[in-house]
């Protein structure tokens, strides 16, 4: 059977609460039974994929040994002290490349070759992610911005938000579909995005890098007042 990831975006009462989440969620979570990797993340600012930062929101992804340790998870993380809005979605591998500090996620994940995340009607969920070179820092941060604008105005796109491991360098964005025609068409033929893709390679600013997409198939909770699967 192969492994389950999930995502949760939780927004604090207050920053000092947010603040123990950054500083010491790693450690809580580390022990946890099945658990085979977790990210402890800082957020962007709203739906903006440019470099930022936003106080009182913090994510996680992990992947679990089996659905029973997942569940068990999100039941605690939904009784969080100090939450004030949570959003949990389950996530089922369906492709991509790349690593995640040496975790090559979408294999651990074993895409399910019966998945629909081609079908018009099936929601899609793609995760970015990179460590940017300390020189490439510069060009990287206003190419982001050139291609937020690009993916705001996306049509299909349903959420997105900024994640990253550090507010600089190691940086990445979660986002929902509505299908995988709205996403690829986003990033075959949206010219600001395809030129940027290019340059990374071109002028490696990379030091890492991951692409790795997922068919979302439950979720509780909301995520700013609603639950994004539910408006796909």
């Amino acid at each position: 059977m192969a492994a389950v990831a999930t995502f949760h975006l939780l927004r604090w009462r207050n920053n000092a609460a947010m603040i123990n989440a950054l500083a010491f969620d790693r450690l809580r979570y580390r022990r946890s039974a099945e658990l085979l990797f977790v990210r402890v993340l800082g957020t962007g600012k709203g739906s903006s994929t440019a470099p930022g930062s936003e106080w009182g929101r913090t994510a996680l992804f992990c992947l679990w040994q089996t659905e029973s340790a997942a569940d068990a998870f999100i039941t605690a993380q939904q009784h969080r002290a100090g939450l004030r809005e949570s959003w949990h979605v389950k996530l089922r591998g369906a492709g991509g490349h790349g690593a995640w500090r040496g975790v090559h996620v979408p294999r651990i994940l074993q895409r399910d070759q019966s998945d629909s995340s081609g079908d018009a009607d099936t929601p899609l969920a793609i995760i970015t992610r990179a460590d940017v070179r300390l020189r490439a820092w510069r060009t990287f941060s206003a190419a982001a911005r050139v291609v937020d604008r690009e993916l705001q105005a996306s049509d299909g796109l349903v959420a997105v938000v900024a994640v990253g491991e550090a507010p600089i360098l190691r940086l990445g964005t979660f986002s929902v579909w509505r299908n995988h025609d709205a996403m690829r068409n986003f990033a075959t033929r949206r010219p600001d995005h395809g030129a940027v893709v290019q340059r990374t390679r071109a002028e490696n600013w990379y030091g890492e890098e991951m692409f790795a997409r997922f068919v979302p198939y439950w979720s509780t909770g909301t995520w700013d007042g609603r639950d994004p699967l539910r408006a796909t």
